[in-house]
C-alpha cells in the first residue's frame, strides 16, 4: 500500500495601493506602493478563517495519532513578515511553532517572496532569494529546508540541476499526463541530468478533489466524506500518494459550513486506521527509489489548466511588467541601497502578474477572485502595477548617479591624499 504525503502552501503577498505617478513623494517608498491596511485585512480574515482553526487540528491529529501523522508546509518570506508585522500575526506564528516542535512537521524551500526569479535569463537573483528562504526558515523554525518547491512548483530541467548542485535530496512539481505519459505520479523520478536528486510529483486528481471540488455541489462525488476519500487512496498502486493544495483550502476556499474542517479532523486517523501512513517529503525521497527518468525541457507548473506559465506570463502586459523588473536587477543591486533591493524583490512577488492575467471561462475568474481591487480588470491592475514599478526605476536611477557623484567626487581626493604620503 502507498504511503502518503500530505504538503500545504502558504502564501501572502504584500498587495499594492492605488498608486500614481502623481502621488506627491514621502520618504517611506514601502507605505507609498503597498497598502497596509489591506494587507492587515487579508491577513486577519485567513488568519481566523483559516490558520489558526487548521493549525489547532493538525496539532490534535499529531497528538491524537502519537506521531502517526506527518505534513510538510511551505511557507514563503512575505508571509512570515506579515507575521511579524500585523496584529495577531504573532499568535499564528506561534501555532506554527508548535506544529514544528512535534517533529512531525517539515519545511521546505523556495522563494523568499514567491516570485519567478527562476525564469531570469540570469540565475544569481534566484538563488540568493531562495537563500534568503532557507536563512529565514532556520531563523524561524530552527531547521534547514532539504527538499525545494519552487514558485507555485514551476519545474524544468534546469532548476532540478541547480537544485541538486545545491544538495536537495528533493524537488516537487507537478503530475499532469502531457509530462507523464502512460505513467503514474505515485512513484518517485529522476530529473534528466541528475544523479542524486529526486523529483516528487503532484497527483493533481487527488488533490484538487479537496483543494477544488469539495465543496462543489455539481460534483458527482459530493459529499466528500474521509472513508471515501480514504478508500480511494487505498485503491492506488504505487509507492507514494503526493497531495499538495493551498493551506487556506481550510476555511478561505472551502468555508466552515462546508465540513471541510471536520473533513480534515477524521482523514488522518481514517487513513493510518486503513494502514496507510504518513511521511514528510524528505521522509518520501528517503524512502523510495526512483523507478525511472523525467526529462521536462519546458516550463511546468500547477496553475490553471495550461500547467505551464501563462497564468503570470501568458499576455503582453504581464510580460512587458516582468522584463521590466528583470532588467533592473544590475541597477538596483549596485546601488548597494537595501531598502531599494527589498521593494524591487517585494515587486517581484508573482501575484503582481496574476491580476493582470486576460484569460477568460473558469481561469479567469480564478484571477479575478484573487485580485485585492475587485472593482479593477487586469489592464487597470497593470497601469497601478507599472506606476510603482517606473517610479521605483527613477528612484534607482536617482540613488544610481548620487552614488556615481560621491564615487567621482572621493576617488580624486584619495588620489592626492595618496600622493601626499
Amino acid at each position: 500500500m502507498p504511503s502518503v504525503f500530505l504538503y500545504f502552501h502558504v502564501h501572502q503577498p504584500f498587495r499594492l495601493g492605488r498608486f500614481s505617478i502623481f502621488h506627491e513623494h514621502n520618504e517611506n517608498l514601502r507605505k507609498q506602493y503597498f497598502d497596509r491596511k489591506l494587507n492587515e485585512g487579508y491577513f486577519k480574515k485567513a488568519a481566523e478563517k483559516c490558520y489558526l482553526p487548521t493549525n489547532k487540528i493538525l496539532l490534535n491529529n499529531i497528538r491524537e495519532t502519537k506521531g502517526k501523522f506527518k505534513v510538510s508546509f511551505s511557507i514563503t518570506g512575505t508571509f512570515l513578515e506579515q507575521c511579524e508585522q500585523f496584529e495577531g500575526g504573532e499568535e499564528v506564528l506561534k501555532s506554527f511553532k508548535h506544529l514544528a516542535s512535534t517533529g512531525c512537521v517539515e519545511f521546505l524551500n523556495e522563494t523568499y517572496y514567491h516570485s519567478l526569479a527562476s525564469l531570469y535569463g540570469n540565475r544569481r537573483e534566484f538563488w540568493e532569494q531562495v537563500e534568503q528562504h532557507s536563512e529565514k526558515i532556520k531563523e524561524v523554525f530552527g531547521a534547514k529546508p532539504k527538499v525545494f518547491r519552487n514558485t507555485e512548483v514551476i519545474y524544468n530541467n534546469t532548476i532540478a540541476r541547480e537544485a541538486e548542485e545545491n544538495e536537495y535530496a528533493g524537488i516537487l512539481t507537478e503530475g499532469i499526463e502531457h509530462v507523464l505519459g502512460w505513467r503514474s505520479p505515485n512513484y518517485v523520478y529522476r530529473p534528466k541530468g541528475c544523479e542524486r536528486i529526486k523529483v516528487v510529483l503532484r497527483n493533481y486528481k487527488l488533490s484538487d478533489d479537496v483543494g477544488y471540488r469539495f465543496s462543489a455541489k455539481w460534483w458527482s462525488e459530493f459529499p466528500l466524506t474521509a472513508d471515501k476519500y480514504v478508500s480511494w487512496l487505498k485503491a492506488c498502486n504505487g509507492q507514494t500518494i503526493n497531495l499538495f493544495m493551498d493551506y487556506e483550502t481550510f476555511g478561505e476556499h472551502h468555508w466552515e459550513g462546508s465540513g471541510i474542517f471536520q473533513f480534515l479532523e477524521h482523514f488522518p486517523k481514517e487513513a493510518i486506521k486503513n494502514g496507510l501512513d504518513f511521511l514528510t517529503a524528505s521522509e518520501t525521497v528517503e524512502r523510495y527509489d526512483a523507478v525511472g527518468e523525467i526529462d521536462i525541457p519546458f516550463n511546468l507548473s500547477w496553475a490553471d489548466l495550461e500547467r505551464d506559465v501563462s497564468a503570470w506570463l501568458g499576455n503582453q502586459l504581464q510580460w512587458t511588467c516582468f522584463k521590466e523588473l528583470e532588467g533592473m536587477e544590475d541597477k538596483v543591486k549596485n546601488t548597494k541601497n537595501s531598502e531599494l533591493r527589498e521593494l524591487w524583490r517585494l515587486l517581484q512577488t508573482s501575484d503582481h502578474l496574476y491580476y493582470l492575467c486576460t484569460k477568460s471561462w473558469a481561469d479567469g475568474d480564478v484571477h479575478k477572485h484573487f485580485s485585492p481591487h475587485k472593482d479593477w480588470g487586469p489592464y487597470e491592475n497593470f497601469i497601478n502595477y507599472m506606476n510603482a514599478i517606473q517610479d521605483l526605476k527613477e528612484e534607482v536611477e536617482k540613488a544610481s548617479k548620487e552614488g556615481l557623484e560621491r564615487e567621482l567626487v572621493w576617488k580624486p581626493q584619495q588620489e592626492t591624499e595618496t600622493g601626499l604620503r
